[in-house]
C-alpha cells in the first residue's frame, strides 16, 4: 500500500499531550490494526464506527466525522498518525504511528491500546482483555510490560495508588491530559458485584457459625411444605369411593 504519507519526526522531539478525542481516535486505530489487520488501515466512516462502539469503550461515545477529523489532524501534528491513499483508490484510510514514534513492540502497544481506550485498569484486567491484541502468557508478564512503560525514560504509564475498597491497584497511561486518579473504579467491569441480600444472609450465617447457617436455611424453606399431606396419613385414609350408579347403594326390599 502506498505511502502519500507524511514523515514522522524523532520520537524524543515529540511533546505528546492528547486531548480526549485524539486519545479515543488513536486508541481506536491501534485496536484495529492489532485485532483485525485483515480491515486496516480504516477509512474516516470506519473509524467514527470504531471509537463510537459501544463494547470495549469506556467511556461510550458519539462522536461526528468532523470530530474525528479534527481528532485526526492533532495526532497528525503530533506524529502520531498518517493518511494513507493506494493507486487506483478515491477513499484516503487513516493508520497510527503510535509504535514507531514511540518505539513500542506488540506486548506494549496492546498495554497502551487497552488504557487509552478504557481508562485505568488492574494488571487482571489488563490480561482478562487483552486476548485479540496480544495473548499474555501470564499476569506475570502483563506486570513485566507495565513495569517497562514505567521505566521508559519519558514513562508511558503511572501506577495509581490503591484507594479504599480495592483489591489491586490500577494502572494508567500517561499520554492523555486526563486525571486518572479522580476517575471512578467500576468494579462491575471485572468482578460481580454482591447483592445486599446476599451479603446480609452471609453475614448472618457467619455470626451464627455453622449451626445457624443450617438453620437459616432450614427456616428458608418453601412454606407449602408444611402443607402437605403425611405419608402415614395418606396411606390410612379410605380411597374416595367411585360412583358406579344407583343399584350399588340401592336397598334391597324383603322377600314377600
Amino acid at each position: 500500500m502506498s505511502d502519500d504519507e507524511e514523515e514522522v519526526g524523532e520520537a524524543e522531539s515529540v511533546g505528546i499531550v492528547l486531548g480526549d478525542e485524539e486519545a479515543r481516535v488513536v486508541g481506536a486505530l491501534a485496536e484495529k490494526s492489532l485485532a483485525t489487520p485483515e480491515s486496516y488501515p480504516l477509512s474516516l466512516n470506519g473509524l467514527v464506527t470504531a471509537c463510537n462502539q459501544s463494547t470495549n469503550r469506556e467511556p461510550v461515545v458519539s462522536y461526528s466525522e468532523a470530530t474525528v477529523e479534527t481528532a485526526l489532524e492533532g495526532l497528525r501534528e503530533k506524529k502520531l498518525a498518517r493518511r494513507i491513499k493506494a493507486p487506483g483508490q478515491r477513499v484516503v484510510k487513516h493508520r497510527h504511528v503510535l509504535d514507531e514514534t514511540l518505539g513500542l513492540d506488540r506486548p506494549d502497544l496492546a498495554i497502551i491500546t487497552l488504557l487509552l481506550l478504557r481508562g485505568p485498569q488492574t494488571p487482571g484486567e489488563l490480561k482478562t482483555r487483552s486476548g485479540r491484541l496480544y495473548p499474555f502468557a501470564s499476569l506475570d508478564d502483563v506486570e513485566a510490560a507495565l513495569n517497562r512503560l514505567a521505566a521508559a525514560d519519558r514513562a508511558l504509564v503511572v501506577h495509581l495508588a490503591r484507594r479504599p475498597g480495592q483489591k489491586e491497584s490500577r494502572w494508567a497511561e500517561r499520554l492523555s491530559a486526563r486525571d486518572h486518579a479522580s476517575e471512578p473504579y467500576r468494579a462491575s467491569a471485572y468482578a460481580e458485584p454482591r447483592t445486599a441480600s446476599s451479603s446480609t444472609s452471609s453475614s448472618t450465617a457467619r455470626a451464627r457459625g455453622p449451626l445457624g447457617a443450617r438453620r437459616v436455611r432450614s427456616s428458608a424453606a418453601p412454606a407449602r411444605s408444611a402443607c402437605r399431606p403425611s405419608p402415614a396419613r395418606s396411606a390410612r385414609s379410605p380411597p374416595h369411593p367411585q360412583r358406579r350408579g344407583r343399584s350399588q347403594f340401592a336397598i334391597r326390599q324383603p322377600a314377600r
